[in-house]
């Protein structure tokens, strides 16, 4: 099984945290008693500027979920079209290569889910295997590659893509000054992702009922040679902590979902992530030493050092983390996508480098994938 591609897609809308600082504070307005409490929890969360599904001057006039909802599903659609195309075209195969699509989002909801959107969008086979997934939040990104790993691992011929699509402003509550949503104002941004795991034995031509006559050559030898440039998966594990559902998630209501983080929830990373890591490496053979390549969700500083502490890194081995912090903010399942883009496209590892992929989120949970370079 391989990791064959990994691909972003943004929208259009790119603001400095500067000025969504500023557009926070009209937006509040009064009934922001602390300014001076959200410029610093704004500077805390080290992110330098976010991207918006829509533009900025829009927010203000949305005043229902239904609102906000409609237009999640018209941008999640064309940011997951443009995140599967790009993954897609960087994996060397094409749509009716696929036999498996799954779609992880935690930010809005679509009967029939975005997944089934897309399939009509692309032309997608029309027995592709669907598998919406809600609810995972930040977790969601690496267990969506776990899962697609199962999926091949069963039908080692084919192909599967994971797609992510998170606007996280469209979730903002203008009724709730909670420093919890005045934090998430400041770290969340927007954006998806969609990767390309491959079987064995998978290679485009095994597909029937593809006249590639008509479409843009792909010599097989360049599929190949992109196909085993990714990163081999050895193995994934989840792991769910008991009684810790109030740690993080949403609290939904007629007015749309409402931010839940507790303050512990980098004690739990630092007190179990260590641990947890070093029993699944154990048990595939492996100790933690022999890994020298990191893909961590880069949930907020305060997530990310207590990640660096737990597994006894320094700063620099999570640099790609940290510039998907900055740069982007926190993207909920799609982060460690784009981090995992980064790493492939700008610091890829040496041939043969052990490395994790690791993501943690409601329920509270994590999700390991041990990779091979």
């Amino acid at each position: 099984m391989r990791i064959a591609s990994a691909a972003s897609a943004f929208p259009k809308h790119y603001y400095t945290q500067k000025f969504l600082l500023e557009r926070l504070q009209e937006y509040w307005g009064d009934e922001l008693r602390n300014p001076q409490l959200l410029a610093r929890l704004h500077r805390n969360v080290t992110v330098d500027g976010r991207y918006l599904a829509i533009p900025a001057e829009r927010y203000p006039g949305m005043k229902t979920w239904g609102e906000a909802n409609t237009l999640w599903i018209e941008v999640a659609q064309e940011l997951g079209e443009r995140a599967l195309c790009l993954a897609l075209r960087k994996a060397g195969t094409r749509p009716a290569d696929l036999g498996a699509l799954l779609f992880t989002t935690v930010t809005g909801i679509a009967s029939p889910s975005i997944d089934a959107l897309l399939i009509n969008r692309l032309g997608l086979p029309a027995n592709i295997r669907r598998t919406p997934i809600f609810g995972l939040g930040c977790v969601a990104g690496a267990a969506g590659i776990a899962r697609a790993a199962d999926y091949v691992r069963a039908y080692p011929g084919q192909a599967a893509a994971l797609v992510s699509v998170e606007l996280c402003s469209l979730t903002l509550q203008r009724d709730d000054l909670s420093v919890a949503n005045l934090i998430s104002s400041g770290l969340f941004g927007d954006g998806a992702a969609a990767v390309i795991v491959t079987g064995e034995e998978f290679h485009p031509a095994d597909f029937p009922g593809q006249d590639r006559s008509k479409e843009e050559s792909v010599p097989g030898e360049e599929s190949r040679d992109r196909l085993s440039a990714g990163p081999k998966i050895l193995a994934t594990r989840s792991i769910f902590y008991p009684e810790t559902e109030e740690m993080m998630g949403w609290n939904i209501s007629e007015k749309g979902f409402r931010i839940v983080l507790s303050t512990e929830v980098p004690a739990l990373i630092r007190e179990n992530l260590g641990p947890d890591v070093a029993a699944f490496l154990h048990d595939s053979g492996y100790q933690r030493s022999d890994v020298k390549s990191f893909v961590l969700h880069p949930g907020g500083p305060k997530v990310l050092q207590a990640s660096a502490d737990s597994l006894g890194l320094c700063k620099r081995e999570l640099d790609a983390s940290w510039d998907c912090l900055r740069k982007v903010g926190n993207l909920s399942s799609a982060s460690v996508l784009v981090v995992l883009e980064d790493v492939m496209k700008n610091r890829r590892p040496e041939r043969g480098t052990l490395g994790l992929l690791a993501a943690m989120g409601p329920g509270f949970c994590s999700e390991l994938v041990l990779l091979e370079w």
